[in-house]
């Protein structure tokens, strides 16, 4: 086992990237052997924790698939799965294969007690509201995650998709462990809530830390001081944007996605890489 250095989450000691489950479980998905192959070379570089959500499926007749596949992946591993937090998520269907929310706490409720069984666990470790609902006051379903974690089905609330504003409404109802929101070299909107997590100590988890399933592979080529950077260092641009990320905040704990085992060894190996402050100032002005 790796010694893979770890960040702070909701009073527990993580993994400092942690293991997108995404790409294992929507349309053009690896089959199930490559998928475990997948999940265990993270576990086995040291990857303590694994993001995923009962949404993320191919549609509502396949809802659950990915914290089903996490739970069979880790009853096959050898390794010491207590070890392991698995962050889930409530409040996406997926009618038809749309993306569609539903925030009203009934909702979350029955989605809770569904992934509590898909998991094949007494509580979550991290159950996070996916994304706020337009048509649901946000108070009204962050109330409902704080009532599943009062009853004990819940350890950790996070959100998802969030502003700072709603973080601090969050923060009246329930303590908030983390926020999961967009983050990369493509995407920097989510920098203020990036920096408001850092200052509050609350983890920040960006998604599609490499800009896209689809994105990722051509970083270097559109965000060329990445990839001198790399060059320089001999590792690929996606380490050096993930450690470009991990330089940001303590708090920062990128969950970069995988299909195949050697693209998350890889990814994971950002971890040990330090960049430079010039390098740092240099991709900060990307």
């Amino acid at each position: 086992m790796t010694t893979m250095p770890t960040r702070r989450l909701g009073g527990l000691q993580v993994s400092a990237i942690g293991l997108g489950e995404m790409q294992l479980s929507l349309a053009g998905r690896p089959d199930e052997a490559q998928a475990f192959r997948t999940v265990h070379a993270a576990l086995d570089a040291g990857v303590t924790l694994i993001d995923t959500a009962d949404a993320y499926c191919i549609d509502d007749s396949d809802t659950g698939h990915g914290e089903r596949l996490v739970a069979k992946a880790l009853a096959a591993w050898p390794g010491d799965r207590d070890r392991v937090l698995v962050a889930t998520k409530g409040g996406h269907t997926r009618p038809g294969g749309r993306w569609e929310v539903d925030g009203r706490p009934e909702h979350l409720r029955q989605a809770c007690e569904a992934s509590l069984r898909a998991l094949g666990v007494e509580a979550i470790g991290l159950y996070q509201l996916h994304r706020p609902d337009p048509k649901v006051p946000f108070a009204e379903s962050v109330g409902a995650l704080a009532e599943l974690k009062a009853a004990g089905k819940v350890r950790l609330v996070g959100l998802s998709n969030v502003s700072v504003d709603q973080i601090n409404q969050a923060r009246q109802l329930v303590e908030v462990a983390s926020v999961q929101n967009e983050f990369s070299p493509r995407f920097r909107r989510s920098e203020g809530e990036l920096v408001f997590c850092a200052a509050q100590r609350i983890a920040f988890l960006p998604w599609s830390p490499l800009g896209g399933s689809h994105q990722s592979r051509g970083l270097g080529g559109r965000h060329r001081a990445f990839a001198e950077v790399a060059d320089a260092h001999g590792v690929s641009p996606q380490q050096v944007a993930l450690a470009w990320e991990l330089a940001k905040a303590p708090v920062v704990i990128p969950i970069p996605g995988a299909s195949r085992p050697e693209t998350i060894t890889d990814s994971l190996a950002a971890a040990g890489l330090r960049l430079s402050d010039d390098e740092l100032a240099r991709l900060d002005r990307v």
